[in-house]
C-alpha cells in the first residue's frame, strides 16, 4: 500500500517527505536493518505518492544521524519540481487548449457558466498557473458538448483536474492499450469508467 495525499503547496509535499525520511532512519536503528521508501512526483497530477517506509532483509550497517535532510534528495527534488513546472508549462501552451473567453465562445455560453461548470467537474479545465485555466478542446464529442462522463471521472479521480486529464492522454491496458480520450470518442463510456475505478483502486494496468 502507498501513501498518497493531494499536496498542492510545495512546503506540504516537503514537510511529509521529510517526515517519511526520519521515520525511515529511525526505523533502521531500531531494526537494524536498510529500509526504503519510494518518491514519486507526477506533474501532471496534483497528488504525490510517498511508499511507506519498507524493510530490507540485508546485512546491517551503521546509520550516521545527519540531523538534516540529504543534500543530493533536496537537490533531485528541486530537479523534478523544475521538470514538472516546465512540462506543465508546456502542456497548457499547447493549440488544443483554450482560454475560458475562447472555450465559452466555443460552446455558445459564458465565461461565467464555463467556469462554474469547470469547478462542478461538467468541463476539464486545468490549472496553468500564470495563463490562468485552459480547456482542452478535444474533450467535446462529435455533437460539440463535453463528454458525458467528465463529472464521474472528476469524482472517481479524487476531484483532481490534472488527474482526469492524464488518465485521458494516457494509454491503457484496461482500455485495450487504448488513451481514456479515444474510448470515450469511440462511445466506450461503461470501459472508461471502470479503468477510472480500477486506478482509483491503485489496480496495476
Amino acid at each position: 500500500m502507498s501513501f498518497t495525499t493531494k499536496l498542492p503547496a510545495q512546503a506540504d509535499f516537503k514537510k511529509v517527505l521529510l517526515e517519511r525520511y526520519q521515520e525511515a532512519i529511525a526505523r533502521s536503528r531500531k531494526i537494524g536493518h536498510r529500509v526504503s521508501f519510494r518518491v514519486e512526483v507526477d506533474p501532471a497530477a496534483d497528488a504525490q505518492t510517498i511508499t511507506p517506509v519498507e524493510e530490507q532483509p540485508v546485512d546491517t550497517f551503521p546509520v550516521d544521524d545527519t540531523g538534516k535532510p540529504d543534500a543530493e534528495l533536496e537537490a533531485a527534488l528541486a530537479g523534478a519540481r523544475a521538470r514538472g513546472r516546465k512540462r506543465v508549462a508546456e502542456i497548457v501552451a499547447g493549440e488544443d487548449m483554450l482560454s475560458a473567453e475562447a472555450f465559452a465562445k466555443l460552446l455558445g455560453t459564458s465565461r461565467v457558466t464555463v467556469n462554474a461548470r469547470r469547478q462542478s467537474g461538467q468541463v476539464l479545465g486545468i490549472d496553468g498557473a500564470k495563463r490562468g485555466f485552459r480547456f482542452p478542446v478535444w474533450q467535446l464529442d462529435r455533437d460539440g458538448r463535453p463528454f458525458g462522463t467528465l463529472p464521474a471521472l472528476h469524482e472517481t479521480l479524487g476531484n483532481s483536474a490534472w488527474a482526469v486529464y492524464r488518465f485521458l492522454v494516457s494509454r491503457h491496458g484496461a482500455l485495450d492499450g487504448r488513451t481514456g480520450l479515444r474510448a470515450l470518442q469511440q462511445g466506450d463510456d461503461a470501459s472508461v469508467l471502470a479503468a477510472a475505478e480500477g486506478m482509483a483502486r491503485g489496480d496495476f494496468d
